[in-house]
């Protein structure tokens, strides 16, 4: 409660006033995302809430199209409490109008990728029966016998589209029954059929602690504008843009990241918080540092933090750059400041309230201080909350003595060489602190003697050359002899996911071959 009456005071929610719009928002829709946007237009009104390309939206225009395409869905396409609806959408205004609307029929709001492959889109369809889809025009053409009746384009001149439907019956009173909101599902694979679902059950006193914690530690209500440069559609993408519209802030969003045009927004509208994963990061610094001089919190998400990004962050930003750790699962769950960055520029910081972290070995037996294990998680917020379960992140990881949290791999990825267990993350995060060594990744490979040996592919910084010896030599005093590689392939790039990510998976199932088949080049050593 000492919470909530913090967050409210902090947000000037505690006068009468504001107390009476939450309770009436909350009258007219029930519980859900629509009375959020709801409260937020009675706040805010005429601020301007999100910005896309061609499209500013103040928080009345947002939260009146919303609820305008809410009474369109249920009518026309019986959307209601019970039912499925799929948006496979960029970043954009009608992707943020779907949210709310779907959310106030009542119906599950799954978050689809929206940068896959045509067989892999495919197969969500197939294993989701959907009784609605959303998506963007380039994804329309993958559908098959997806009835045309159940499906939504986010923009389209002539046929039914949300950009369209929102302003439909304008003239009308609208008479929305309150619904109480379905659930907000992620995938966790991100881009396959197979992806596990992660279902949340949207609550205020859940997501207290959270809350609190973006509040708090990254200091963000001083700020006015955020960019949400990652995939809505990824939990962290989601969480920003609900936290940001709930505080009143302008959101600028863009469909496709381009770093010279992300540099350009950023200076523009003079953003002062960006989420990014550190591939985005890294491209921005090195287009235009000068345009990010606006930013005062970069929250990092989705991938390993290089040590040397970490450093030349505070070089040219300053002491601005945060490390978020979590999953979609398990939601937040771990923050570095910048001051914990100093502490360590490898750790994920640590834990926020509300959260418990055990580390347990393949027993599931817990693990003593700075021994590697499987980091496992319980808080109120995770998709198994009711259930109070702990969560297997299938990440690796310690803690240690000042109760930081660092990760060393995937459970996935470990591997065992001549009995003992090795984690590749380990040995790309020496490589990355090389001067001459761009990006690097390193899997496992078969061997006759070992059981298994390490393979890493590096690529060099521009102009940087280094021989096959001397990377050897600089290697072995700072790796264990099980964790020296058996082969090293310098590379003229790497394979990344849409979420920037290098691409693990392509590089184990094409091995050396990768470099050919993407019309790379590599060097064996």
């Amino acid at each position: 409660m000492l919470k909530l009456l913090y967050i409210l005071n902090k947000m000037k929610l505690l006068s009468p006033l504001t107390l009476l719009r939450l309770t009436a928002a909350v009258y007219r829709h029930g519980i859900n995302l629509m009375t959020l946007l709801n409260f937020s237009a009675r706040m805010y009104g005429e601020k301007l809430a999100l910005v896309g390309e061609g499209e500013s939206l103040t928080y009345q225009q947002l939260y009146t199209q919303a609820e305008q395409l809410c009474a369109v869905l249920q009518k026309r396409y019986q959307l209601t409490r019970g039912k499925k609806a799929g948006l496979a959408c960029s970043n954009h205004a009608s992707l943020v109008r779907a949210i709310f609307a779907v959310s106030s029929s009542g119906a599950d709001v799954y978050l689809l990728p929206a940068k896959t492959s045509e067989g892999q889109f495919q197969r969500l369809l197939q294993k989701h029966d959907f009784d609605l889809l959303v998506c963007d025009e380039e994804q329309s053409h993958w559908l098959g016998d997806f009835p045309s009746g159940k499906m939504l384009l986010s923009y389209h001149e002539t046929l039914p589209a949300i950009n369209s439907l929102c302003f439909e019956r304008a003239n009308e009173k609208t008479k929305l029954q309150r619904m109480s909101a379905g659930k907000l599902v992620l995938l966790t694979g991100g881009t396959t059929g197979g992806a596990k679902e992660a279902r949340h059950k949207p609550s205020l006193f859940h997501y207290l602690d959270p809350f609190f914690a973006f509040l708090t530690r990254l200091n963000i209500l001083p700020c006015h504008t955020a960019y949400i440069a990652t995939p809505i559609y990824h939990g962290y993408g989601v969480a920003v843009l609900l936290l940001f519209m709930a505080l009143g802030k302008k959101v600028v969003v863009q469909q496709r990241f381009e770093p010279v045009q992300a540099c350009r927004l950023i200076r523009e509208h003079q953003v002062e918080v960006v989420t990014v994963v550190p591939l985005m990061l890294h491209k921005m610094l090195r287009t235009n540092a000068a345009d990010l001089k606006s930013l005062a919190c970069i929250a990092s998400g989705g991938a390993e933090l290089n040590p040397k990004l970490v450093k030349e962050t505070a070089e040219k930003l300053g002491a601005v750059l945060y490390n978020l750790y979590g999953t979609s699962e398990a939601g937040l769950n771990i923050i570095a400041t910048p001051q914990d960055l100093r502490y360590s520029a490898r750790t994920i910081g640590r834990k926020i309230d509300g959260v418990r972290i055990k580390i347990v070995d393949e027993h599931n037996k817990e693990v003593a201080v700075g021994q590697p294990g499987q980091l496992c998680i319980q808080n109120k917020w995770s998709m198994k909350n009711r259930s109070k379960a702990w969560i297997e992140t299938g990440d690796v990881g310690y803690r240690d003595e000042k109760s930081y949290y660092f990760l060393c791999g995937r459970t996935d990825s470990m591997i065992v060489s001549a009995g003992v267990n090795v984690y590749p993350l380990e040995v790309e995060q020496i490589l990355l602190t090389h001067p001459h060594v761009e990006d690097a990744v390193v899997i496992g490979v078969p061997d006759e003697w070992y059981g298994q040996r390490l393979q890493a592919y590096i690529l060099l910084a521009p102009q940087a050359e280094v021989t096959t010896e001397e990377m050897f030599a600089w290697l072995r005093p700072r790796l264990a002899r099980n964790q020296q590689p058996k082969e090293i392939l310098f590379v003229d790039r790497l394979p990344y996911t849409h979420l920037g990510k290098v691409d693990r998976k392509m590089l184990l199932r094409n091995g050396i071959n990768w470099g050919r088949e993407s019309n790379g080049s590599f060097r064996r050593c």
